[in-house]
């Protein structure tokens, strides 16, 4: 009786531990998160260099680790620094008076006379709308043109986060076969159900974070182009504004170039509106429509419409980290009531990973 008695206080004491710990680590739950995303990713290179450095395991976390600095980090600052820029020079250009926010919203509800009667019908006036946009766009201008110490401030936190995310990476690209095993040995689920759900988890956030990127990269990318092609302003602004909304399925890069389109339309450009329009139809938007059910829900096993509800859900939730993790989270779903309908339901045996592969490695099983 006493012994029962102990081992129920030490359970109740671990459990609180665990959560006040988990609530100590809850401010760096974002870096810690793309610390084992990317350890997730750049494993297959680390054993490549392991493989030929077999005595120096520090050395080859530490290329590792350099190159994914060189390949993902330095072009996505690179980027965002320009991405500030020109959004802080177009404010000022709307602030001088160079360009007219008002008088090109005017053009468009005078080229569209009959979308206005449409909009009226609906009981959405247009006046009211046209001010909100324009107190929106000025207000976010003005947040990056003049909040400059707000924004040093959050740079600040940024760059505190990426050093924080880079040293956890190191040890987990290093240390991440000890430490899936410890895992696995710590969680009371059973052995096999953890290594299920484990390469569960590696399988969907490489996918999900892989094929994402890919996409919003490259419908930013052909849409930063067009815009160039054609001579519309700012460019690599729009380009990097197309691919965060490109992280959205279905919409995506569209909320930017279909409104551009129709600008184009209203003041007179129709050879441009038309080769915008056609571009984004016909290659903009195919790119989805080909790359992410490839890339994406092939490797998740999860149905197209559960990739856009659990990514918008994921956004909403979670910030842009949440493509990711809205995704990740939907596929554990589904693994944990498919292990529990199998095994509880139809009395099935738990399923036993090959023991060859390891929840860090990729599913060869499709290959």
């Amino acid at each position: 009786m006493q012994e029962k008695l102990e081992r129920r206080s030490f359970i109740y004491a671990l459990l609180a531990v665990s959560v006040a710990f988990a609530f100590l680590l809850k401010p760096f739950f974002t870096p810690i998160f793309w610390a084992c995303a990317t350890a997730l990713i750049f494993h297959p290179v680390y054993r490549h260099f392991l493989h030929r450095y077999p005595k120096w395991p520090n050395l080859t976390a530490f290329l590792t680790l350099l190159l994914c600095i060189v390949v993902v980090v330095i072009p996505v600052l690179l980027v965002a620094s320009s991405f500030v820029s020109e959004g802080a020079s177009l404010y000022q250009r709307v602030q001088s008076g160079e360009i007219n926010l008002g008088e090109k919203v005017e053009q468009v509800r005078a080229a569209f006379p009959g979308f206005n009667a449409f909009m009226e019908r609906l009981g959405i006036d247009l006046s009211a709308a046209k001010e909100r946009l324009l107190g929106g766009l000025m207000s976010a201008g003005s947040f990056l043109a003049k909040n400059a110490l707000a924004l040093g401030q959050n740079t600040l936190n940024f760059f505190i986060s990426l050093g924080l995310m880079l040293y956890l990476t190191f040890f987990l690209i290093r240390d991440g076969h000890s430490l899936v095993a410890l895992l696995i040995r710590a969680l009371p689920l059973g052995d096999a159900r953890e290594k299920l759900l484990l390469a569960k988890f590696a399988e969907v956030t490489r996918a999900t974070i892989k094929g994402n990127l890919v996409v919003a990269v490259t419908q930013g990318t052909l849409g930063g182009l067009i815009f160039w092609a054609l001579g519309l302003p700012a460019p690599l602004l729009w380009g990097v504004v197309m691919t965060m909304l490109s992280l959205l399925p279905a919409v995506g890069a569209a909320l930017i170039w279909l409104p551009a389109a129709i600008y184009l339309y209203a003041t007179g450009e129709a050879v441009k509106a038309t080769v915008l329009m056609i571009f984004g139809i016909a290659v903009i938007s195919l790119v989805d429509n080909i790359l992410r059910p490839i890339l994406v829900g092939r490797d998740t096993k999860l149905p197209d419409y559960i990739v856009l509800f659990s990514t918008v859900g994921g956004l909403i939730m979670f910030g842009i980290s949440g493509f990711a993790i809205g995704p990740l989270l939907a596929a554990l779903f589904m693994a944990f009531w498919e292990i529990f309908m199998r095994e509880f339901i139809s009395g099935e045996q738990p399923l036993i990973p090959p023991r060859e592969q390891s929840p860090l490695e990729p599913d060869q099983s499709q290959d």
